[in-house]
């Protein structure tokens, strides 16, 4: 069976709403408000997991595709809406096991009030599991009519490239879309061998960290700035290389009147490979500053000009 990107690339809106926050930062009054928002301003790809948010205490994971459900079931909308979802988040021995990723995907569709994925992914490589059962197992939810295309998140080029290769040998349905961390701070996952991947084999790319948890929107250049954020811990990593990376993107706001939001994601947008970023929303009113990023298009000496901004060592 051939793959099928045309099933998993957003329709409209070139952006993919992050549901790590629902449950978590977002209670569900505030999670449905940035739902609504979000489907007002064209956006249609949603992208959770089994996982979220289950490092918080007294949580469980399966929060955030309960509150999807319950929007989707709330709003009546579920066939106007792209819904990725994933299983396995911390990659442990046995995780991609097709009897266990059928019975976690049958949890997902009980939380998410629908009888298909539109996109499942792998949430982490595991060495236990051969990819070749990997591959016939998620396989075989697609036949099934459970998932409509599958994906791997935080995979390798290699190890992507010999799944497809499994599963086109076999004639099976391949991984069509890849989901690595990808940003203008952290490049590493994604330019190199994966995105050659991608443009060669036509894997869809669906980034996420797309604003470095926040920091990439510029309110975070010092140490003080930091105080109060939950994500305080992830934003720290950003700072100490990146800011290099703001001045930059200071330049090309100074030019354009954009914001560095709009910036972090539009570059994306532009790079070769690329089906949409994703990025979250704790508050309704940031969703329009997420739909006018991936609205914007940059001119090339703006895209040259970020391109050369490097982050600084990490040992710096």
């Amino acid at each position: 069976m051939s793959d099928t990107p045309r099933l998993i690339e957003p329709v409209g809106l070139r952006l993919v709403l992050g549901g790590n926050v629902f449950g978590w930062t977002a209670d569900q009054e505030t999670s449905f408000a940035v739902l609504d928002a979000f489907y007002a301003a064209g956006g249609r790809m949603i992208d959770t997991a089994e996982g979220y948010s289950d490092w918080i205490p007294g949580h469980q994971g399966g929060e955030s595709e309960t509150v999807l459900g319950a929007w989707m079931k709330a709003r009546g909308n579920r066939a106007e809406m792209h819904i990725a979802t994933k299983t396995g988040m911390y990659g442990k021995p046995g995780d991609l096991n097709p009897a266990k990723v059928a019975a976690a995907l049958d949890g997902s569709l009980k939380r998410l009030k629908t009888d298909y994925i539109d996109l499942y992914y792998a949430h982490r490589d595991e060495a236990e599991t051969p990819l070749e059962e990997v591959v016939s197992g998620f396989d075989a939810l697609v036949r099934a009519g459970k998932v409509r295309a599958v994906g791997a998140s935080n995979y390798s080029a290699g190890r992507l490239e010999e799944a497809r290769r499994i599963a086109a040998a076999a004639g099976q349905v391949g991984f069509a879309a890849i989901q690595n961390e990808y940003n203008l701070v952290a490049r590493d996952q994604f330019e190199g061998p994966v995105q050659a991947l991608c443009v060669r084999q036509g894997v869809a790319s669906f980034p996420y960290f797309g604003l470095c948890s926040g920091f990439l929107t510029g309110k975070y250049r010092t140490a003080a700035d930091l105080a109060g954020s939950s994500r305080g811990y992830r934003v720290k990593e950003y700072l100490e290389v990146g800011l290099p990376i703001l001045a930059a993107m200071d330049k090309v706001a100074a030019d354009t009147g954009a914001s560095l939001a709009h910036i972090a994601l539009a570059w994306i947008n532009a790079q070769p490979g690329i089906a949409a970023p994703i990025a979250s929303a704790s508050r309704p009113e940031q969703v329009a500053d997420l739909a006018a990023g991936a609205a914007l298009t940059l001119s090339a000496a703006h895209l040259a000009l970020l391109n050369a901004a490097k982050a600084l060592p990490k040992d710096a």
